[in-house]
């Protein structure tokens, strides 16, 4: 069965209590459940980590290289732009990466996104709210597909 690791950054458990105007009213856990819904329809097997603490977050993303994860789906959030230690490890993976952010970064950070962790994605999500994760799982099945699995 294919692995997808949906990895969410830093203050994602508070999605339904942050600006709704950037994030709309959809917790944490109703994304989630739409993504393991989703999960269950494409036969794939996903796990979904979130940390608030960067090193935990690195810890997790080696594991993912060491396990075979198949692909990974990472929305980084406020450590997008700003920290080495994620990107470098994101950087480690063979895997395809997705990234994915619910509100229009483009938008959000007046036209221009400097994206650290971006650079390293195989593809990005952006600006199409909770509905930016179900979609991302469908690429991320599809790109195993096509790969055929991945060796790391």
């Amino acid at each position: 069965m294919k692995k997808v690791l949906m990895m969410h950054g830093i203050n994602h458990n508070m999605f339904g209590h942050r600006d709704e105007k950037l994030y709309g009213s959809v917790t944490y856990e109703e994304i989630n459940e739409r993504m393991e819904q989703k999960a269950r329809e494409l036969g794939v097997e996903l796990e979904i980590f979130q940390s608030n603490f960067e090193g935990e977050f690195v810890e997790r993303v080696h594991k993912a290289f060491f396990e075979k994860t198949d692909a990974v789906i990472v929305n980084p959030g406020g450590w997008t732009n700003y920290t080495i230690g994620i990107k470098d490890a994101l950087a480690i993976l063979k895997c395809p990466l997705i990234e994915v952010h619910m509100s229009n970064t483009f938008r959000k950070h007046g036209g221009t996104v400097r994206g650290d962790t971006t650079m390293l994605a195989s593809g990005i999500l952006i600006g199409m709210g909770a509905k930016t994760y179900t979609l991302a799982l469908q690429a991320a099945a599809e790109l195993i597909e096509e790969q055929g699995g991945t060796e790391q």
